[in-house]
């Protein structure tokens, strides 16, 4: 595979985190968060966005993003962060959501949901879709267009996205106008040719799908078959979702689960629309200086905007 060199110096400074212990990688993620905002690669602020923090629902705490130039109603984008259902939390994906707002002229509504171990499936979810319920409840107070409300996420909150989606689509109530879902989690059995291949690798691999999976099912896994809202490939049916873009990179263990649910979707009659990003990894559209970091976060927020239609 052909890997770009600045890539290949990415790959090279990519920390080693071991997902059997997620209190520790937490710890981890929050230092280097930390570290990323007083060299000046993780942005804070952006005077395009006013940014707000609430509690909705049954106290899911969101941070909302308003653009300041947008057009109302606005479409909105419910967004749930990655991190293996196990870290996470409002600050882990400012800086994408902060650009997501500025770039697209959508409301972003982050949401913080509960974490595993602590909290197994399906407590997680459950705040992600009480976040997206809320946002279209307070449509007309947030002067958002009810009919051009997405879902999106990245890795862990892929599946949440997905989710979200299929449980509105089976409670008969509002759906998602579109679904964003950037190199996913998708399924549980991790038999793909990837998942073979990328035991080790830095960034994301086997093992560490293997304690992602350990801590979000609980004692549910291994024993009985997942609910299709905690695995989305477990879904025999995916008629009736929304529209739907799919990223995946090359050098990833989630990689083929990614494509097989794009795949999926399409069988199913739903407009889907996949994108593979070669010689990249898992998280590489986060770098702060990659050129095809900047290219894969425009192709994003241009897709959105067709989707939500947005100029």
């Amino acid at each position: 595979m052909a890997v770009s060199p600045e890539i290949t110096r990415a790959m090279a400074l990519l920390p080693t985190l071991d997902y059997s212990d997620p209190r520790t990688v937490r710890t981890k993620m929050n230092r280097w968060i930390k570290l990323s905002a007083s060299a000046g690669l993780w942005r804070l602020e952006e005077p395009g966005v006013t940014v707000s923090d609430r509690l909705v629902g049954a106290g899911v705490p969101v941070r909302i993003y308003v653009p300041k130039d947008r057009r109302e109603p606005s479409p909105a984008v419910v967004y749930f962060h990655g991190g293996a259902f196990a870290i996470g939390d409002l600050d882990f994906e400012h800086p994408r959501c902060l650009e997501m707002a500025k770039l697209t002229n959508a409301v972003v509504i982050s949401v913080d949901y509960r974490l595993a171990p602590e909290h197994p499936f399906p407590a997680g979810l459950d705040d992600c879709f009480a976040a997206f319920t809320w946002t279209v409840e307070v449509a007309a107070e947030l002067r958002i267009d009810v009919s051009r409300i997405a879902v999106a996420g990245a890795s862990a909150g892929g599946a949440l996205a997905t989710a979200v989606a299929l449980m509105a689509r089976d409670r008969g109530g509002p759906r998602p106008a579109f679904q964003l879902l950037l190199y996913p989690v998708t399924d549980d059995r991790m038999v793909t040719p990837s998942m073979s291949a990328f035991i080790d690798t830095p960034g994301w691999n086997r093992k560490n799908s293997e304690h992602m999976w350990s801590h979000y099912l609980g004692p549910q896994r291994g024993r009985d078959v997942p609910s299709p809202y905690a695995a989305p490939m477990r879904a025999t049916d995916l008629r009736g979702l929304p529209p739907a873009y799919v990223m995946t990179a090359e050098i990833d263990a989630l990689r083929d689960e990614g494509i097989h649910y794009a795949q999926r979707l399409v069988e199913a009659g739903i407009p889907t629309e996949l994108h593979h990003y070669p010689g990249t990894f898992h998280g590489f559209d986060t770098l702060a200086n990659a050129e095809v970091s900047h290219r894969s976060r425009a192709e994003h927020y241009a897709v959105l905007r067709r989707a939500l239609a947005l100029p």
